[in-house]
């Protein structure tokens, strides 16, 4: 399925320089989106994961869809003062500033099997702090799932991480 054109480009948002691929039209659209899931769970499948993990805010969307697909429990990571118990955080960079993602202290048990979810892949800042956090409660990431990779400004390092499954580039 050609997902790109489900995909609207909004130049100059959040803020100049800076284009936004922005997945409503894919959300709205039943088949994009079914697609979207069936494609993370028949991947998942094959990596056996204990749980998915979301990140805020779109990784939820398809992260909670990916969990109910695969009968697991889903994970939320948020952004600071979103959650109302105690937290575990990592802080890292953006394309476009710095920021920091928190989980839950009990939200995952030691040694398992993680799936990270978000809607896009820019620099790798969010997956690789996403991955740190669920490392740092002795979770292990087996695999990440993303709708879009912006693989022009993408560091090698991300790029040939074998967890590393999307959908489209741009």
């Amino acid at each position: 399925m050609d997902l790109k054109r489900y995909i609207r480009n909004v130049v100059d948002f959040p803020q100049p320089g800076i284009v936004f691929r922005d997945i409503t039209p894919l959300l709205l659209n039943q088949e994009s989106f079914r697609y979207c899931v069936k494609a993370f769970s028949e991947r998942s499948k094959a990596i056996s994961p204990d749980l998915i993990v979301g990140i805020e805010s779109r990784g939820f969307i398809f992260g909670s869809a990916l969990a109910y697909e695969m009968k697991l429990p889903f994970v939320p990571i948020r952004k600071p003062g979103k959650l109302p118990f105690s937290v575990e955080e990592v802080e890292y960079e953006l394309e476009y500033g710095s920021d920091i993602v928190q989980i839950h202290s009990d939200a995952l048990k030691p040694h398992q099997r993680v799936v990270l979810v978000d809607d896009l892949i820019a620099t790798g800042g969010t997956i690789q702090a996403s991955r740190v956090l669920v490392e740092k409660m002795g979770g292990e990431v087996v695999g990440i799932n993303s709708v879009i990779h912006l693989k022009e400004i993408c560091p090698p390092k991300i790029l040939q991480d074998d967890a590393l499954f999307y959908l489209v580039d741009f």
